[in-house]
């Protein structure tokens, strides 16, 4: 059933425009209240009239009563103007009128029908056991009539007050208010009354209730086109906008300041919007700096070359000097392409990871390892401290140029005879890796763009040690490959330290850092309480890769870290 209606709501595609949703909603809450209202009167009315006809009828059928006890035209029927008053009711109410005595006969009945009858009826029987002076009353609306039972009692009008006359047991009458019921019941009055008038009118009421129904429907289809349109006009000008920006007229950010609602669009699409911006401006810049970054090379080898071929009886170390220098531009320049290669590599989709079980501390080892012959150019002191065995499912690959980029820049931008310490923890869902130099550090202002492609905090400074501008930008590519962060706290002058987290599990969807806390702090607790009950502490193992072979003097080594020293600002590779 549901797919049906939903079925038939996708084939009503009207139905998705906003403007017909407030035009119905608007048009339905105009005309309901209408056709309520409508209806809410004319039963009113009716109830009333209904109510008003009976009251009328009930106070000439007591009339009547008293009438019909002063004359006893119970016993004798011969009265003509009992008989006159009958008929004229009947008359007056356009209705029947039968007149009936205690044993359930009719005396009188003004259509002349059922006259010395029997008659049985629940309302009837009722009336004449209790003597109920208020009588009853029954409205059939399906056949339009009133059925009004009255008791015949003895009883007489005086001012306004019914009296009836009542003997005591000395046989001496007197006058008793109505405040009081009498069970001496001489007969009932059952009359049926027309309510042919009565329906007439409200026939009349519901034409003319529909005329202004009618011009009232009229009114709130007006309204509803009006104010629909009014309240669609601020999406309107917010899609002109954005398609004014999707053309490219404008590139301007939108603005739609009518409701919250399309503020929150129109600054959700402005974020959009400046990020595509950025983007584009970081695709200008990164083409510019690629064609720069290639071309610097080939100017330099074009530079040599041409000075070479512009020479004669050149002497031969000469030329063996500029092709040291031409051999060194196109190192450069394979460098360049290699790293762009990679980071074309890091921007392709997940399927490219290739997920193994992974030793983290053999991993981060053997990196250091290999990088020990770059520090001891620079008699740089490496240390790897092991705080847990840490295994995790990552791409090798990956991790090994994370660990690689990272730890070069810090013996690179490293002063002589500094330290650089890479510190690999874990815990219960995270694995982490450190990596602190205590260098010239990177300057509070460049933090935020150091992972830009081809930024480069002093260019001359990279240029010098072979430094392109993508390392780190690989870097961290490769850390949100596996859903990771990265981090960086730096002092100029003093140091700097990249703290990378990983998860344990390689996942295809990114892992909310803030889910779980709870339980993994108990983990983490009973984990903690069940080792220390074992004795099983994890152990912290301390490797010195590579150790200083010069230490230098407290003096010496101040003056080294002065930041104000030539050449002391950290650039990003």
């Amino acid at each position: 059933m549901r797919g049906r209606i939903r079925m038939i709501l996708e084939r009503l595609t009207f139905l998705r425009s906003l403007r017909v949703i407030f035009f119905i909603i608007i048009f339905l809450v105009g005309v309901i209240p209408c056709v309520l209202l409508q209806n809410g009167i004319l039963r009113d009315y009716e109830a009333r009239a209904v109510e008003v006809r009976v009251e009328q009828c009930k106070g000439q059928l007591r009339s009547l009563a008293n009438h019909l006890i002063s004359s006893n035209y119970l016993i004798n029927r011969n009265s003509g103007q009992v008989d006159a008053e009958l008929a004229e009711f009947s008359t007056l109410y356009d209705g029947r009128l039968l007149v009936i005595d205690p044993t359930l006969t009719v005396v009188k009945d003004t259509y002349g029908l059922s006259e010395n009858k029997t008659i049985v009826s629940q309302d009837v029987v009722s009336c004449l056991l209790t003597g109920d002076r208020a009588g009853s009353d029954n409205y059939d609306s399906k056949y339009g009539f009133i059925e009004i039972v009255v008791p015949i009692m003895e009883s007489r009008s005086l001012e306004g007050l019914d009296y009836y006359v009542r003997s005591d047991e000395t046989g001496e009458s007197s006058l008793q208010g109505d405040r009081s019921q009498n069970n001496a019941v001489r007969g009932v009055l059952l009359a049926s009354t027309s309510t042919e008038y009565i329906q007439r009118t409200k026939e009349i009421l519901r034409r003319k209730a529909l005329y202004l129904q009618i011009v009232m429907l009229v009114v709130v289809f007006i309204c509803s086109i009006l104010i629909s349109g009014f309240l669609v006009k601020p999406f309107e000008i917010l899609s002109r906008d954005i398609l004014e920006v999707k053309e490219g007229y404008s590139n301007d950010p939108i603005r739609a300041p009518q409701y919250t609602e399309t503020r929150h669009i129109a600054d959700a699409f402005n974020n959009v919007l400046g990020r595509m911006n950025a983007l584009d401006q970081s695709r200008q810049e990164f083409v510019a700096n690629v064609s720069h970054e290639l071309k610097t090379p080939m100017t330099s080898m074009k530079v040599l070359a041409a000075s070479l071929l512009s020479e004669e009886n050149v002497d031969p170390e000469v030329y063996r000097e500029f092709l040291q220098d031409i051999d060194g531009e196109i190192d450069r320049e394979n460098k360049i392409i290699t790293d762009l290669l990679a980071l074309v590599k890091e921007d392709r989709t997940s399927s490219d990871m290739e997920v193994t079980q992974t030793d983290i501390n053999a991993l981060a080892e053997t990196v250091m390892k290999r990088l020990r012959p770059i520090a001891r150019l620079n008699d740089i002191a490496l240390t790897l401290v092991n705080k847990r065995e840490v295994t995790a499912e990552v791409d090798e690959t990956r991790i090994n140029l994370i660990l690689t980029n990272l730890v070069e820049n810090a013996i690179k931008y490293n002063r002589a005879h500094g330290e650089v310490t890479v510190t690999v923890d874990a815990d219960d869902r995270y694995f982490s890796f450190t990596v602190h130099d205590n260098g010239i550090g990177i300057p509070e202002e460049a933090q935020n763009r150091i992972y830009e492609r081809f930024y480069r905090v002093d260019k001359s400074r990279s240029r010098e040690i072979g430094g392109t501008g993508l390392g780190l930008s690989i870097t961290k590519s490769a850390v949100l490959r596996h859903h990771g962060t990265i981090s960086v706290e730096s002092t100029e002058g003093e140091g700097t330290t990249f703290l990378v987290r990983i998860p344990l599990r390689y996942s295809t969807q990114p892992i909310d850092p803030a889910a779980g806390s709870r339980q993994r702090r108990i983990r983490r607790f009973l984990r903690e309480k069940i080792g220390a009950g074992a004795g099983r502490e994890p152990q912290e193992r301390t490797i010195h890769v590579s150790r200083r072979r010069y230490r230098p003097e407290k003096g010496t080594e101040k003056k080294e870290q002065d930041p104000k020293s030539p050449g002391n600002s950290r650039p990003d590779p």
